[in-house]
């Protein structure tokens, strides 16, 4: 009788272990299923207004409606897009702040800037990202009405051609000196407050072109003020399909752009991260939403964790590569 009652006891304590085991296996399915149960923080590195923040909010409000939980875009500019980064690096892994990412992103990086987190380390890829395509424009009264005249006519500069920047460090400054690196002529990049404002110089003369996102200057290109060269995509864009890239015009090498993308801390739930990047890629490939943002002079772009996270190391080498060359200096 007593092994009998034993037996019993060792059933029923086998049978809990299994249950507890069970039940421990499937916590993190059970969790990401019931993500996300409360509002999601998504940090902006730049202000209101912007393309960053305008793209985010179309994300936020796709995804609130989806969860029926609100994703709250929360902006926090400063240092070159560290203050937002520094912030997400250190919150808690779980899928509540995540961090709408740009460019500098990897830049910062890249230049060995100082910042109390590390990109490898601290943050997880989730994807999918946002492309901003630079275009290279010049006033419509410039002789330069090709790729190669422009590249011929900086080159006979002898004190160097003039860009009129977005600001330092960003995706259009890295790419207008990789441009000149390439095709051989002196550049001298003038820095501004947003795209609105360089066109404004490019418009009055006082530069001799631009390298950066279109939006601004759609109207002027429409009125005839203003004259787009080429992009600079590994495909034209259908933010403007006019446009050659640089690949076509002999200058394959000249890849550089405005992106943003979705990051969340180091540790966050594998499960939650494939979640947000299936519904977040399924937020960009809806046609009405795609045109909005091609509108906005932005391409959406779905594509896995996995690439993500492939194009931002790619990012910090090939920005690295052209700052240790041309010895630039981004602070």
């Amino acid at each position: 009788m007593l092994d009998v009652l034993r037996g019993g006891r060792l059933a029923k304590g086998l049978m809990a272990a299994l249950v507890l085991a069970v039940g421990l296996a499937l916590a993190p399915v059970a969790h990401a299923d019931s993500y996300p149960s409360r509002p999601v923080k998504l940090v902006s590195p730049y202000g209101a207004g912007g393309s960053n923040d305008t793209s985010a909010r179309v994300l936020a409000d796709a995804l609130s409606q989806k969860y029926g939980q609100q994703f709250v875009v929360e902006n926090r500019p400063g240092a070159g897009t560290r203050v937002a980064n520094e912030l997400v690096a250190h919150a808690a892994p779980d899928g509540y702040t995540l961090l709408w990412a740009a460019a500098p992103f990897a830049i910062n990086t890249a230049a060995g800037l100082k910042q109390r987190y590390d990109v490898a380390r601290d943050f997880k890829p989730v994807g999918p990202r946002v492309v901003g395509p630079v275009f290279l424009i010049v006033n419509a009264a410039s002789p330069a009405r090709t790729l190669a005249d422009f590249v011929k006519l900086a080159r006979e500069k002898k004190d160097g051609i003039t860009f009129a920047s977005p600001g330092i460090g960003s995706g259009p400054h890295l790419t207008g000196e990789l441009f000149a690196a390439q095709a051989g002529f002196k550049a001298l990049t003038v820095h501004y407050k947003g795209d609105a404002t360089a066109y404004t110089e490019l418009l009055a003369g006082r530069v001799d072109a631009t390298l950066t996102a279109i939006t601004s200057a759609l109207p002027f290109i429409k009125a005839g003020k203003l004259r787009v060269l080429a992009v600079a995509s590994e495909q034209r864009s259908p933010v403007y399909p006019d446009a050659p890239t640089f690949a076509e015009q002999g200058h394959a090498g000249v890849v550089g752009y405005g992106w943003f993308g979705l990051v969340a801390p180091a540790g966050t739930p594998d499960a939650i991260v494939r979640q947000l990047n299936r519904d977040a890629s399924a937020v960009f490939a809806d046609p009405a939403i795609r045109a909005k943002l091609h509108g906005l002079g932005l391409q959406p772009e779905p594509m896995s964790s996995a690439a993500f996270g492939q194009f931002i190391d790619g990012e910090v080498r090939k920005w690295g590569e052209l700052i240790r060359r041309t010895g630039l200096v981004l602070e």
